[in-house]
């Protein structure tokens, strides 16, 4: 039976849950998640994962942070004026802003803290520092 290699187009279910069984994504219920191995569309653990899986095989596998989001920077936390902001924006805890930059793609940001002049923003992924546990099932290799 034909196993998965690098250069594949797959086709695959799975559930991805966090340290503590919260799942944080999922294709049970959707259309199958569909890439091509060794392109980097996905993180690297679960690419890894993949390799060597046959057709309609099943496999339970759990990504440390280095071959997922990376650890949580602390350098990517960061205070900033609110001079640098639209004035008519209001801004709220947990909200998310997108940081641009010329020739750059837009980067999502958290806002963190609010205060009268300042707020903090985390540019950090927000999976990123997690275990992540993913359930795999290779569907299809086109």
């Amino acid at each position: 039976m034909r196993t998965a290699k690098n250069g594949d187009r797959v086709v695959v279910q799975y559930i991805g849950k966090l340290e503590d069984g919260t799942i944080f994504d999922t294709t049970v219920g959707q259309d199958p998640f569909e890439f091509t191995i060794g392109e980097h569309e996905v993180i690297p653990g679960f690419e890894e994962a993949i390799i060597g899986m046959e057709e309609g095989e099943r496999k339970v596998v759990v990504v440390k942070p280095d071959r997922a989001f990376g650890e949580k920077r602390e350098d990517y936390i960061v205070k900033v004026s609110k001079d640098v902001l639209p004035p008519d924006l209001e801004v709220t805890e947990g909200m998310t802003l997108k940081l641009s930059q010329e020739g750059i793609n837009p980067i999502p940001v958290k806002v963190t803290q609010v205060g009268d002049d300042f707020i903090v923003i985390d540019a950090n992924h927000p999976l990123a520092g997690h275990t992540l546990t993913f359930e795999i099932t290779l569907l299809k290799i086109i």
